[in-house]
């Protein structure tokens, strides 16, 4: 049985939800799921916008057929190749002869990479402002490579003034027959999962995401269909504030992020006793993790979000602790900078992760790294509250202003 939505009245919402998966590209957890879209315009030409993950292969077909209704589809409209939404394109392309795949250049030999068959006969090959018209609607191509794979475009309806965003403006979580923005309380229910979407899946891209935001704001925008989470119809200016924030890495919030490892307590009584000399200091919304029981994919999404950073570390053979290395292995690929970052580590014998993290640190760019570095020696001292004081005022200072 079909589970479709109308988007508009020619207009139909033929995705899906996974809610069994664990973990998105077997990564990143998905504890609420995640939602695969997929959209059918019915028009004097039948347009499908991509398709979906072979999870939900089933729905999605009964979805598709349903929206079709018995008429032929023209176009198939392929914004993106990765597997999580080109999964079922040979399948479509089996189950309707005549239609037509339209897409960017690379995305031909990307298809030829998954499925072993050449579309190009079947291609309809599109560049930066081409148009095609299917009766009543004009779609408008934009090419946006690297947002976040190269052979990626996004496709603006001039009729309706719909972007279909690809994977941009996504968002982990499955739907629950909600599918629109105006229909959720977003900002307290999914900022979170939209923040750690975007950082670990794009967060990369930021100069190529402000490309495509320079582009799409020459376009009468009046909602946004994007290939995963809520469809935006109403709120778009949130969206579109916190995507110029994290794309530019401008922190969202300014307030003090702890990460810290441990490995009997000791550094973590170092990070307790901190967090509290910045409460006593007017320090707000302080969040603290710790490295080894929180996925990175939160840490990533909290470092950007927040101003400042204080990474706290034991040696460990010699070198980082292996959570917090990770951690910052990985904020260096997502290209995350424009931070504040103070260090303490943690050694009973020869101590090297202080030394080590800061040398991390000044590889990433525009991070400003505090020189007030506290090393501990196996436990928190009482002659180093003093520093640790110290440290406090100087992050509460520019936190508080």
């Amino acid at each position: 049985m079909h589970s479709t939505r109308k988007v508009t009245d020619d207009l139909i919402y033929v995705g899906g939800s996974d809610r069994r998966l664990s973990r998105f590209e077997n990564l990143f957890p998905i504890p609420k799921g995640v939602s695969y879209n997929s959209y059918v315009l019915l028009d004097e030409k039948t347009v499908l916008f991509d398709t979906a993950d072979e999870s939900i292969s089933r729905q999605y077909i009964e979805n598709v057929v349903h929206a079709l209704n018995g008429r032929p589809l023209d176009y198939m409209v392929v914004q993106h190749m990765e597997p999580d939404h080109c999964a079922m394109i040979d399948d479509m392309l089996r189950r309707y002869p005549e239609a037509k795949m339209v897409c960017s250049a690379k995305a031909v030999g990307m298809f030829a990479q998954f499925y072993g068959t050449d579309v190009a006969a079947r291609a309809l090959v599109v560049k930066e402002g081409d148009k095609l018209s299917t009766g009543e609607h004009t779609l408008h191509f934009v090419m946006a490579p690297m947002v976040h794979w190269p052979e990626v475009m996004v496709t603006y309806d001039e009729k309706d003034k719909i972007l279909f965003s690809a994977d941009a403006f996504g968002t982990f979580g499955a739907l629950a027959g909600n599918i629109f923005d105006d229909e959720i309380t977003f900002d307290t229910t999914w900022m979170n999962d939209a923040r750690r979407y975007y950082a670990n899946i794009v967060g990369k891209y930021g100069v190529q995401v402000q490309a495509l935001l320079k582009k799409a704001a020459s376009l009468d925008i009046e909602m946004i269909c994007p290939l995963h989470g809520p469809i935006w119809r109403k709120d778009l200016g949130l969206l579109l504030e916190k995507y110029q924030k994290w794309s530019t890495y401008e922190p969202e919030d300014k307030t003090v992020m702890i990460a810290y490892a441990t490995m009997y307590g000791n550094t973590e009584n170092a990070a307790n006793v901190l967090a509290g000399m910045l409460a006593d200091k007017g320090v707000k919304n302080i969040a603290m993790y710790d490295v080894s029981e929180t996925d990175v994919s939160e840490l990533v999404a909290e470092s950007f979000r927040c101003s400042h950073l204080v990474l706290a570390a034991p040696t460990y053979n010699s070198g980082i602790q292996p959570k917090m290395e990770a951690y910052l292995s990985d904020i260096k690929a997502l290209n995350l900078q424009n931070r504040t970052v103070a260090v303490i580590d943690n050694g009973t014998w020869a101590a090297t992760a202080g030394k080590q993290m800061i040398g991390m640190l000044e590889g990433m760019k525009n991070m400003t790294i505090l020189e007030n570095t506290i090393s501990i020696k196996s436990a928190l001292a009482e002659n180093q509250l003093g520093a640790l004081e110290a440290l406090a005022d100087e992050l509460a200072k520019q936190v508080n202003g």
